[in-house]
């Protein structure tokens, strides 16, 4: 059981109980009655979110809205959660409690959201893919349920939740594990273990002379098969980047890295790779040795022997064979032992471009899509080779490096942590005071009266200093520790050496802000003698434009169909009312048709169909189907037609949605809209940060990134050679020599907040206070709900028992399949969960008054597509991109295979109306 749990459950509103027969005078269990209210409560939560869709809704909220029927009592509201939510935690945010309900709320915002709302923009059914405002509902409901699931109590105060002690994942070697991306080899990523294990020189005949380069020596196994070496070049990968970009086109993929040519020395080395293991594996090198593998060294070292060996050529046989590449020789160079000086002067050439390609690689492989692709398999499996003695040499001094570095960074983190550990108890006196009532404003009220860290109390000193710990690991890790750190940190230097710090400072010290952007939005949103203003002026421009573009597809199109009456009727359909779509919809889904079918056959849009045309169309429709299905060039030349009437209706809908954002914008309310939530949020933080002097701490960042680029640089520069403790040391004193400055920072911020980030705090506790307390209306009776439902004869009492329970063992089964996939996915991945640093870990859900079950439901899948994967089906052809549609579904479905489907529950429905009644007292003070 989670520590959360535990705590949850000490307290009296979630105490644990085993029994399954209800406490006395209570007609449910713990388990019933919470899983009673969490059904009824997501209920109407689901309602009421899908009911801001329509334009009245405001209008039934209550204050601050405006209503036909005058103001609406909280005690009538049809939206109670929502209103809840409104009155208390949005009205109320430090910015917008200053609005004016009349000027503000009624006659600009409502009028704003009910013209949206009038305007019926395409929703995910039109448009044939999840918009980002379905995602965004999605998001919602499971937020407010998720709030008022944990913050409205029940009465009886035996309400319980499903508990597994098994379910929590902890992993006591998480350091190690979460190391895999960087191990030589051993981890697998979706069936691929693949490593650029060497890099070694090739000569390359041009005209006269030979030019060398560096050809990257790539180890390959997969899953039951034996593993293999290629040969690849930088250009090798530039060109696989591209024959990505063509075989997935849209594909967002990761940018190449640059071409670097810097080498590493291999200094330092020596005097730790002279144990046993490696003793062994140079001197097979050097003697061309077939015995077996000595005794196992430790980490990565144990399978040395087995991964080289099997691929030497005997020096008698390769010595004058040339690469399988053309045109390219392998230049051979002695092999060293480890106790010869060469080998600990050695120089691992290209060695911080053999670890960002190989970060690059194992990037692609973590997304199955990219994983299976032609091109990527092609890289990894042509042209085998067979690696010299040399390469078998470099391997092993690469592998070393490799193994040096992980246990430099094992050692970098448990030195941190140790040290990080020292101050847990004084972490836990913060957690005290921050969880506490007032915690937060206690805390900000110490930062406002301290002037720097060493006058603060000993447990906010304490936390600095475990924050100091935990920045410190953060920069190494960014910047030192993972494969493509090299390639982060010379962007970071890039950026940094174009950025003109001393030109911002003064422009921020001397410019008046508030007054430059009054000036601009004075230019942008007025409008002389009545006209439209420059703003509107821009946005009509952009939109009509689009729908000039999107009219030329439309006209190109119209003539490739050939036949008006199909563009016709499509076009009657965008424009149709929401409830003649819905209808249409229900209608094709009802009898397993695409939309498109039931639209053209529909007797509501004139003309219909002739007999010629209906045949026309379901001979497209068939056609387009096997299409999907076959890879046929024919057949797909047979469902061109359907094709473009889908493509038509996707460019009528988004041209529609265009005419309808223009109409929004050329409305007087728009302008005067933005005008003041710019006068609410800008002015206030503009006030602040000028009265603050914010403008010299943009010289405290410059130096920041200086120093921590000098850091950084130095610690490269040492690489195999340093000291744990030492590395640990510099990036803590990098962060101790310039923490005063950022807290000189947030210090003046809150020194001249006139009061604002102190009403933000108050605003976040009063969210606290309502998850650890509940709402002032007191708790659901939900016993009471469910006895006055059976007296009243609308409840089936052993019906509804039976739905109850059946939820609590869906709810059960379901939190095992996610608990079960989740374990599944961290080991195919090679992940674990975050450990995270001693100290934070103190602070539990049940601090905050939310339950760890309740918050785990938030992470669970709901199916939705990634915006980039929409953006490329867009892009495809019809049949391509319903081939792609119907893939993912497989593919969704495969992947949710076995997860427990939620009962269907009608009886305990019965009890809404006087649920909804229960819940407008609980809420409406």
């Amino acid at each position: 059981m989670s520590g959360a749990d535990s705590a949850q459950g000490d307290s009296p509103r979630d105490p644990i109980t085993n029994n399954s027969s209800a406490p006395p005078g209570q007609t449910l269990t713990g388990k019933q009655e919470h899983y009673l209210k969490r059904e009824l409560i997501s209920e109407q939560v689901n309602w009421e979110i899908s009911e801001l869709n329509s334009p009245t809704a405001l209008r039934r909220f209550g204050a601050p809205f405006k209503s036909d029927f005058g103001e609406v009592s909280p005690y009538d509201s049809e939206l109670p959660i929502l209103r809840y939510i409104f009155v208390h935690h949005i009205r109320e945010f430090p910015f917008l409690d200053k609005a004016k309900e009349k000027e503000f709320w009624q006659d600009k915002l409502q009028v704003f959201l009910e013209s949206f709302a009038s305007k019926n923009i395409s929703s995910s059914e039109d448009r044939l893919e999840e918009t980002k405002r379905r995602k965004l509902a999605l998001k919602c409901r499971k937020l407010v349920e998720l709030m008022m699931v944990s913050g409205v109590p029940t009465a009886s105060g035996f309400e319980e939740r499903i508990r597994f002690a098994e379910m929590e994942i902890v992993d006591r070697d998480a350091i190690d594990t979460g190391m895999l991306n960087s191990i030589p080899e051993g981890n697998y990523v979706n069936g691929w273990d693949v490593n650029v294990a060497g890099v070694r020189v090739t000569l390359v005949k041009r005209n006269i002379r030979r030019h060398k380069h560096a050809e990257f020596i790539l180890r390959v196994k997969r899953k039951g098969e034996l593993e293999h070496y290629v040969g690849r070049r930088y250009g090798d990968f530039a060109r696989l980047h591209k024959k990505l970009r063509t075989e997935l086109p849209g594909k967002v993929l990761p940018p190449l890295p640059k071409k670097n040519k810097s080498d590493t020395s291999a200094s330092g080395l020596m005097s730790r790779m002279t144990d046993g293991g490696y003793d062994s594996d140079l001197s097979s090198i050097s003697s061309v040795s077939t015995n077996a593998p000595g005794p196992r060294g430790n980490g990565f070292r144990d399978s040395m022997n087995l991964t080289i060996r099997d691929h030497r050529r005997n020096r008698s046989i390769t010595s004058g064979r040339t690469s399988p590449r053309p045109s390219m020789d392998g230049a051979a160079s002695p092999i060293q032992s480890p106790r010869s000086p060469n080998f600990d002067n050695a120089i691992l050439w290209r060695e911080g471009q053999r670890i960002s390609l190989r970060a690059y690689l194992r990037y692609l492989l973590h997304n199955p899509q990219i994983a299976q692709t032609q091109a990527l398999q092609e890289f990894l499996m042509r042209d085998t080779i067979t690696p010299t003695d040399a390469d078998v040499g470099d391997i092993i001094r690469r592998k070393a490096v490799d193994e040096k570095r992980l246990e430099e960074q094992k050692q970098f983190y448990e030195i941190a942590r140790k040290r990080a550990a020292e101050l847990d108890v004084y972490m836990e006196q913060f957690r005290q005071d921050i969880v506490e009532h007032n915690g937060l404003t206690m805390l900000l009220q110490e930062i406002r009266d301290k002037n720097t860290i060493q006058d603060l109390s000993l447990q906010y000193q304490k936390f600095a200093e475990w924050l100091r710990i935990e920045v410190a690991a953060t920069i190494y890790h960014l910047f030192l520790a993972e494969d493509n750190s090299p390639e982060l940190f010379a962007q970071l230097k890039r950026i940094h050496s174009l950025i003109p710090y001393s030109v911002l400072k003064n422009v921020i010290r001397f410019a008046n802000p508030a007054l430059v952007m009054s000036g601009v939005l004075d230019l942008f949103l007025a409008q002389p003698f009545g006209s439209r203003s420059l703003m509107q002026r821009i946005f009509s421009l952009t939109l009509n434009d689009g729908i000039r573009t999107q009219q030329k597809s439309i006209d190109a199109l119209a003539a490739r169909i050939g036949d008006e009456v199909f563009v016709h009727k499509l076009k009657q359909f965008v424009d149709a009312e929401e409830h003649v779509k819905i209808a249409i919809r229900e209608e094709a889904e009802s009898e397993s048709v695409d939309v498109l079918v039931a639209i053209m056959r529909s007797e509501v849009f004139e003309p219909a169909l002739t007999a010629d045309q209906i045949g026309k169309l379901y001979n497209a429709y068939v056609a387009f189907n096997n299409a999907i299905e076959n890879m046929d060039e024919e057949l797909k030349k047979g469902a061109q037609l359907f094709s473009y009437l889908k493509q038509l209706m996707k460019l009528q809908t988004r041209q529609r949605d265009k005419q309808m954002m223009l109409t929004l914008i050329e409305e007087p309310v728009t302008l005067q809209l933005l005008r003041d939530l710019f006068t609410i949020f800008y002015e206030p933080l503009v006030r602040v940060y000028k009265s603050a002097n914010v403008y010299s701490s943009i010289t405290d960042f410059a130096e920041f990134i200086d120093d921590m680029i000098q850091v950084v640089d130095r610690c490269r520069d040492q690489d195999a050679s340093a000291d744990p403790n030492q590395t640990v040391q510099a990036f803590i004193d990098l962060c101790q020599r310039h923490e005063h400055n950022f807290y000189k920072f947030v210090h003046e911020v809150h020194t001249h907040d006139n009061g604002l980030f102190t009403q933000l705090m108050s605003w976040i506790e009063g969210i606290l206070e309502f998850l650890r307390k509940g709402p002032a209306g007191g708790a659901l009776d939900v016993n009471a709900l469910f006895e006055g439902g059976i007296a009243s004869n609308t409840l089936n009492k052993e019906k509804a028992i039976e739905e109850i329970n059946q939820l609590i063992s869906w709810q059960e089964a379901r939190k095992k399949w996610h608990h079960d996939k989740t374990r599944q996915k961290m080991a195919a991945e090679g992940s674990v969960s975050d450990a995270g640093m001693p100290g934070m870990t103190s602070f539990q859900a049940s601090d905050f008054g939310l339950n760890n079950m309740d918050l785990e439901d938030m992470n669970y899948d709901d199916g939705s597509d990634d915006e980039a994967e929409a953006e490329i089906e867009d892009e495809l052809d019809p049949i391509d991109a319903e081939r792609r549609r119907r893939a993912k579904r497989q593919d969704r479905l495969k992947a949710r295979a076995g997860e427990p489907q939620k009962p269907v529950v009608t009886e305990v429905h019965n009890l809404k109306d006087n649920f909804i009644e229960m819940l407008r007292q609980v809420l409406a003070p």
